[in-house]
């Protein structure tokens, strides 16, 4: 996939045009940050301090209070209380130093659906500053970049959910951001499409973005994130590198995959029974794990399943998974559905 990232043309008011000269500086910087909606209180407290160049996860149930957070350092929420800095700027005293230097990417579309593709990107670029052929010229990059060209003459309200989400996020990079806050940017994605998001916000860090990303599947924080917030109830429960996190809920875990995904409710009573420890039913119905450093009680466990003629697919024993890790952490699975304030916010 090609690259669809450069610089605004000269006098443009695109963010790169403020590259801090400090390299010390933070990209992200809070203290004590807490936002409330009424009598529910979203953000709880939250300390972050994210360097510049990285990818940085933040993980969480729906109404943990990421979209929050992200609402309030992209200057669109004022906090309650305590600080922030983005990108060395206050967010609230400065936020339209911070608002030049940022893009957002949110969890629904913000494109207009009555636009064609083309039209959308072309009319973002001449509003930041590009010529008219220069808008034309970065729209077509970022169409084929984004695998969307033989679409670019349609309007946006006929195309489906993942051509909408691709196309979002292809307007937010017209002009490279110093930095991208991605709020759950795969949501609802296709394997394929998902990995050329993936792509793309590699290519973006590699040129010096930064990154803060949000979502609730696990093995897109393990595969993108250098550093990792878990987020639960609008605090911080947890910080750092996908293997520090592993380490701190056990060393082991045994994953197991059944044939038949109806053989799962015995196969976990046994597991439960052979272990003595919890089991954890995946979102895939045929996986089970359970985090368990004793290898001969494992091997004890595989041997009656089989004795209990539950078919086995596959099974590894090894590192807990960053699933594994979450459910340690809040009591309860990443995509667990939460009904809260914040989702209306």
């Amino acid at each position: 996939m090609r690259r669809p990232w450069r610089e605004g043309p000269r006098g443009a008011s695109g963010p790169r045009s403020h590259r801090l000269s400090s390299q010390s500086t933070l990209a992200i910087e809070t203290s004590g940050l807490v936002k409330s909606f009424g009598e529910t209180r979203a953000v709880d407290g939250v300390d972050l301090a994210i360097p510049q160049g990285v990818v940085y996860g933040v993980l969480g149930p729906n109404g943990a209070g990421k979209t929050t957070t992200i609402r309030m350092l992209a200057t669109l929420l004022t906090p309650d209380g305590g600080t922030a800095r983005v990108l060395g700027h206050d967010v609230v005293r400065e936020a339209e130093a911070v608002r030049s230097r940022v893009s957002l990417t949110g969890q629904f579309a913000s494109i207009d659906e009555d636009l064609t593709a083309t039209e959308n990107l072309t009319l973002l670029a001449r509003l930041l500053g590009f010529s008219r052929s220069q808008a034309v010229e970065r729209s077509e990059e970022l169409l084929a970049a984004f695998d969307l060209t033989k679409a670019a003459g349609r309007q946006s309200k006929t195309f489906s959910g993942g051509m909408r989400r691709r196309l979002d996020i292809a307007a937010s990079l017209v002009i490279t951001p110093d930095l991208l806050f991605l709020d759950e940017p795969t949501t609802g994605l296709d394997p394929r499409t998902r990995g050329q998001v993936w792509d793309s916000v590699r290519a973006m860090v590699a040129l010096g973005t930064t990154i803060l990303l949000t979502t609730q599947y696990l093995d897109e924080a393990d595969q993108l994130a250098d550093r990792i917030a878990v987020i639960d109830h609008g605090r911080v429960i947890a910080e750092g590198t996908t293997g520090e996190l592993k380490a701190s809920v056990g060393t082991g875990a045994l994953h197991v995959r059944l044939v038949n995904s109806e053989s799962r409710p015995e196969a976990s009573q046994l597991l439960t029974r052979a272990l003595a420890a919890p089991v954890f039913q995946e979102s895939d119905p045929f996986a089970l794990s359970v985090r368990t450093d004793d290898s001969e009680r494992v091997a004890k466990a595989l041997t009656e399943l089989a004795q209990s003629e539950i078919a086995v697919a596959d099974f590894a024993f090894g590192r807990p998974s960053l699933d594994e890790v979450f459910l340690a952490l809040t009591g309860r699975p990443a995509q667990e559905d939460t009904d809260t304030q914040e989702d209306a916010a």
